[in-house]
């Protein structure tokens, strides 16, 4: 490509899961901790904050999608919290099982959890490398 068609990315925008109902999704994601942003039943979407960031979670109706498990190996979203082991903890008194024990990384610890239709998320702290984490 030459310099006049190249592109830039500039950041994320939103990340889209397929979910297969719409109330089913919001209150598995209220239970994870999510706020909802709006919701647009016309359109079939709702939007999940994540933090102070603009972009988000956009959840989106397919109505034809069912329940399943995450297909492994699966795309991930990993999302920032101050510590994942405590994450853990309130995930799991929520009613939202994560899909193993938390897992040690190079900057901190992860856990993960799967949406009713095999939507993967993280939530990964920088507990061994503050340094290179948000600033709350």
């Amino acid at each position: 490509m030459s310099d006049d068609q190249s592109y830039e990315l500039l950041g994320f925008d939103n990340v889209l899961l397929p979910v297969g109902d719409l109330d089913e999704a919001l209150a598995f994601y209220e239970r994870a901790g999510f706020t909802v942003g709006f919701r647009f039943d016309e359109g079939g979407i709702a939007l999940l904050k994540v933090g102070a960031e603009t972009p988000g979670i956009l959840l989106r109706a397919e109505e034809t999608l069912g329940h399943r498990t995450p297909p492994w190996p699966s795309p991930r979203v990993w999302l920032e919290v101050p510590d994942a082991r405590v994450a853990a903890r309130e995930l799991a008194a929520a009613g939202v099982q994560p899909l193993d024990e938390a897992f040690s990384v190079a900057t901190g610890w992860t856990v993960e959890i799967a949406d009713p239709w095999g939507n993967v998320l993280g939530f990964t702290d920088y507990t061994k490398r503050p340094a290179l984490g948000r600033r709350s």
